[in-house]
C-alpha cells in the first residue's frame, strides 16, 4: 500500500503523546472466554478501503454474537493519518480502541505509549506463526505492542509479448535481470518513445531499495546501546547503488521525480498515460516492458475491456502478461520492502478487554483465511495457503517470504514525513559521487533516526 505521510514529525508525535499521559500498559487479557459487553460499544479504526465490505460486516457481526457489544468501524485515509492519531490516542474521550496502523509508522508510536501491551496475548493470537518482521515493528524492549493485521509484497509484472520479442527469458539472478531490462531496452522491440525495459520511478525507493538489501545493505543498523545509525555508505549498499544507477541509465525513461504511483498503466496498452492526480499526461501506446508493484496491482493490469454496466476494466491476459518474482544472486528471492499493516489497541481505551476479544477474532482461522481469500497477505503464515495457488498467490507468498521493512526506530515517522529517502534516490542517476551521497544521505537519517 502507499503509504503517504503529512508533515508532522516523530517529534510532536512524541510530545503530543506523551504530554497527555499515554503510557504502555499491560492488562489481564481476560482469558479466552468471551467478555460480557452488553450494551457497550467499540471503535475501530480502519485505513483506506483494503479491508472489503465482507470482512468489516464478519467483524461486526462475530464481535457482537460473541460480547453483545457494538463495534463501530470507521475508515480513515492514509493522507492524514499520522495527525489523526497523534490527536486522537492520547484522548480517552476520542481514541478508537483498535486501529490498523501502517507497519512503518508503528515504531514511532509504540515507542511514545501509544499502545496497549498485548505480549501476554501473543502466543493466544499466532505467537511465532505471526509474520516476523512486521511482530518486530510493533515491538518495544522485547513486549508486543502493535501484531500483523495483513501483508502484500511487491514483485515482477512483465509484457511476455515484448520479452519474447527482444529473445529475453525470464531471469533466475539478480545479474541476469540487470542485464536482461537494460538489453529490452536497447531493442526496443516495439519502437515506442520514451520506453523503458524495466520503469522505475527516480523516487521510488519503497521498489529500488531491494537493490540494496540483495546485495546485503541496510538503510540502517541498530547498535549495540539501542541507538540507530544509517549505513548507506557500506560497502554493500553502495554496490546496490551502483546496480541502481545503471538501471536509471540505461533500463529505465521514468522521471527523477516519478514516484510509486500507478505504475501498472505504463505496462498496459493504452493511450492515455495519468499522472498522480489523474491528468493526462502522454499518448504513449506502450511505455515499458516490465513494472515492480504489490501484488494488488494486477487487478488493473490487462486488455480494456468493457462490462455490462458500461463501466471500462481491465482483464489479465495471461498470452501477453506475466509475473515473477525479483530474483537474488544467493538461489532465493531478492529482499523486497513488504507493505501492508499491523493493529494495536489504544493505551487510552475505556475497553480494552472488548478490544482484546476483537484481536481475537482478527486473528481467528477463520477471519485470516478470509484475509487471504480476499488478496490480502493473512498475518498468521499457516494460512497463506488461503491466498489461493494462482500466479499471483505464489508470487505474493514466494517474494513475502525474503521480504524486509524499513528500520524500526523510533523516528522513521519522520523521516517518511520529510520525505528523505525520495529525494536521496532522485538523485542516484545524476550523481557523479554515490558515496557521497549516501554520506550526505546518512546524516539526515542520522539526525532523525532516535527521535522520540
Amino acid at each position: 500500500m502507499k503509504r503517504k505521510l503529512t508533515g508532522l514529525t516523530a517529534a510532536a508525535v512524541a510530545s503530543a503523546l506523551l504530554f497527555t499521559g499515554c503510557s504502555q500498559g499491560a492488562g489481564d487479557s481476560g482469558g479466552s472466554g468471551a467478555v460480557d459487553g452488553d450494551g457497550k460499544s467499540i471503535t475501530l479504526w480502519l485505513i483506506g478501503s483494503d479491508t472489503p465490505d465482507t470482512l468489516r460486516d464478519y467483524l461486526t457481526d462475530e464481535f457482537h454474537d460473541r460480547t453483545g457489544a457494538t463495534l463501530k468501524i470507521e475508515e480513515q485515509g492514509w493522507g492524514d493519518i499520522v495527525t489523526k492519531l497523534t490527536t486522537a490516542l492520547p484522548d480517552a474521550n476520542n481514541t478508537p480502541d483498535v486501529t490498523e496502523i501502517g507497519n512503518t509508522l508503528s515504531p514511532t508510536f509504540t515507542n511514545v505509549g501509544a499502545f496497549l501491551d498485548v505480549s501476554d496475548m501473543y502466543d493466544e493470537l499466532g505467537g511465532d506463526d505471526l509474520l516476523p518482521s512486521f511482530v518486530e515493528v510493533g515491538q518495544v524492549d522485547g513486549k508486543e505492542y502493535t501484531l500483523p493485521y495483513y501483508f502484500g509484497s511487491r514483485y515482477m509484472f512483465y509484457r511476455k509479448d515484448v520479452w519474447q520479442a527482444a529473445g529475453i527469458e525470464v531471469p533466475k539472478t539478480l545479474d541476469e535481470f540487470n542485464a536482461a531490462v537494460t538489453s529490452i531496452t536497447e531493442k526496443n522491440p516495439k519502437g515506442i518513445d520514451k520506453f523503458s525495459g524495466f520503469y522505475l520511478g527516480g523516487q521510488d525507493w519503497r521498489d529500488g531499495i531491494s537493490w540494496i538489501f540483495a546485495n546485503g545493505g541496510n538503510i540502517a543498523e541498530k547498535q549495540s546501546d539501542g541507538s540507530w545509525k544509517a549505513t548507506l555508505d557500506s560497502p554493500e549498499a553502495i554496490t546496490g547503488l551502483e546496480q541502481l544507477q545503471q538501471i536509471y541509465r540505461t533500463a529505465s525513461n521514468a522521471p527523477n521525480d516519478a514516484k510509486d504511483a500507478n505504475q501498472y498503466q505504463y505496462l498496459n496498452d493504452s493511450d492515455q498515460v495519468k499522472d498522480e492526480s489523474g491528468a493526462v499526461t502522454d499518448d504513449l501506446s506502450l511505455s515499458a516492458a516490465t513494472i515492480m508493484a504489490p501484488g494488488w496491482a494486477h487487478f488493473s493490469i490487462g486488455d480494456l475491456t468493457t462490462g455490462d454496466d458500461g463501466e471500462a476494466a481491465r482483464e489479465w491476459n495471461d498470452d501477453v502478461f506475466g509475473t515473477f518474482v525479483l530474483p537474488g544472486n544467493d538461489g532465493k528471492p531478492a529482499p523486497v520492502f513488504a507493505g501492508g499493516s499491523n493493529l494495536g489497541i489504544s493505551a487510552k481505551s475505556d475497553e480494552p478487554e472488548l478490544a482484546k476479544e476483537l484481536l481475537r477474532i482478527v486473528y481467528s482461522e477463520d477471519y485470516q483465511k478470509m484475509l487471504g481469500e480476499n488478496g490480502l497477505g493473512p498475518a498468521n503464515q499457516q494460512y497463506a495457503s488461503s491466498l489461493g495457488d494462482d500466479q499471483f498467490a505464489q508470487a505474493l507468498i514466494e517474494s513475502a517470504s525474503n521480504s524486509k521493512l524499513t528500520p524500526a526506530a523510533p523516528g522513521w515517522a519522520a523521516i517518511e514525513s520529510k520525505s528523505i529517502m525520495e529525494e536521496f534516490f532522485s538523485k542516484i542517476r545524476d550523481a557523479d559521487d554515490l558515496q557521497q551521497l549516501a554520506v550526505d544521505t546518512n546524516a539526515k537519517l542520522d539526525a532523525l533516526l532516535n527521535q522520540k
